[in-house]
């Protein structure tokens, strides 16, 4: 299983690179097609000023700015970074973007209502990133994480993909990691809850980490 592992971090940071141009199509290959829905499931929990941490080929960047919000985007990827940006400028919207880590995220205390990351690698729950978007939010501000999905349709090929992202663990069993992925937040001094998102045939994890106000 290590040496699984180890291959499948190999393959999406070449994936997230020097592969970018192939993001799309196998994300809607290995998610059935669901792989746009899933991102845009997080829609509904932003608003106000919103830092979209690791925005990837940009299509939730894009829904953002249709909705007139004011969006912002860190990714370190630069072949992410030119993809987001060709699509905003493609339907006339001036990108946000900045290339850098989430680690050390280069904004000011108390800039942000809303901060989402969708299908973020581990670097969402190093100590680091949570302090550092903790300090970016500004007091009851929200931080909206979706971690992973299941596929939950019963036709052989749904079966098949679910199966994948099990062993690969890409979805874990939800009583197994949540536990584990709340009690980080909280001890980041988030106020945690989450919810289940359901589509036909899949299902969605949101978490929902609020700065307190005091």
């Amino acid at each position: 299983m290590r040496l699984v592992l180890l291959l499948l971090r190999s393959f999406f940071s070449l994936l997230y690179h020097q592969f970018a141009w192939t993001y799309g199509l196998v994300a809607a290959t290995v998610s059935l097609g669901r792989w746009k829905d899933w991102v845009q499931s997080a829609l509904p929990y932003l608003d106000g000023r919103i830092l979209e941490i690791g925005f990837g080929p940009g299509h939730l960047q894009l829904s953002l700015h249709k909705r007139g919000l004011p969006a912002f985007g860190l990714d370190e990827s630069r072949q992410m970074a030119r993809r987001a940006s060709r699509r905003l400028h493609k339907k006339g919207f001036l990108p946000k973007l900045s290339r850098g880590l989430a680690q050390n995220l280069p904004f000011t205390k108390n800039s942000f209502n809303s901060v989402v990351a969708t299908f973020p690698s581990e670097y969402i729950f190093d100590p680091h990133t949570l302090t550092e978007i903790r300090r970016v939010l500004m007091p009851g501000g929200k931080l909206v994480v979706i971690p992973t999905a299941w596929i939950t349709g019963r036709r052989l090929h749904e079966r098949l993909a679910a199966w994948l992202f099990r062993v690969t663990g890409q979805a874990p069993a939800i009583a197994a990691s949540l536990p584990g992925m709340n009690s980080l937040f909280t001890y980041n001094g988030f106020e945690v809850r989450h919810e289940l998102v359901e589509f036909p045939g899949s299902r969605v994890l949101v978490i929902i980490a609020t700065k307190p106000r005091a």
